[in-house]
């Protein structure tokens, strides 16, 4: 049955099953990263996200925030490269726009993600079209605030939100590369999926398979 919120259990459960999807992903993402990037995005994620869940798996911290952004700084620790730094900001940004909570609906989750793009979107200087992470996550939190505007249900929200990420995702195609190694040559960036938002649109799908357990 789908939760109607998010409790510390399901917070620690998301944190397991992402250390799960990014280690079953690593080898695609490094073969995706070795097109557009260094190569190295499978081991940063599988790193990060392994010491995400070990930080947090005996937790008893019940004010949600800290927990999230006890898992981002774990991430930055171990994966100090910097989709690891950007993921690890991203986490503790959304931790911090829900601080003093002990559950989390879809107007929390929502508030979650608006504060985990703005993180990412503050710290690595990119924006929507600028073919990164972004350009999965921005449409997601946007899916999420409508549906809590909407007053609908946490998994109906993130159902949403895998879709508008999803589409985000391939949407990068169309776009060129404004930063790293291709943005030396954007035009072979085109046509070529962002690893970047391949891991967000894993994520949002990681969090909306939790919800509906």
């Amino acid at each position: 049955m789908a939760a109607a919120a998010l409790t510390l259990e399901h917070v620690k459960a998301l944190f397991a099953s992402l250390k799960e999807t990014m280690v079953s992903n690593r080898d695609y993402l490094i073969e995706l990263d070795g097109v557009m990037g260094d190569g190295d995005l499978g081991l940063t994620m599988s790193n990060a996200f392994t010491a995400a869940a070990g930080e947090t798996a005996s937790t008893e911290e019940t004010d949600l925030g800290k927990v999230f952004i006890k898992g981002g700084m774990a991430m930055a620790k171990a994966a100090p490269s910097t989709m690891g730094t950007l993921m690890g900001t991203g986490f503790m940004r959304g931790g911090k726009a829900v601080k003093e909570k002990t559950s989390l609906a879809l107007a929390d989750m929502a508030e979650f993600w608006r504060g985990f793009v703005d993180g990412l979107m503050e710290r690595g200087k990119a924006k929507p079209g600028d073919k990164t992470i972004v350009d999965s996550l921005d449409p997601a939190a946007a899916a999420l605030e409508k549906a809590a505007a909407e007053g609908r249900s946490l998994s109906d929200g993130f159902a949403d939100a895998v879709t508008a990420a999803a589409a985000g995702c391939e949407n990068t195609k169309t776009m060129a590369a404004q930063f790293g190694r291709m943005a030396y040559n954007q035009e072979k960036s085109l046509g070529k999926i962002d690893p970047g938002a391949v891991v967000g649109s894993l994520l949002i799908k990681t969090f909306a398979d939790v919800v509906v357990r």
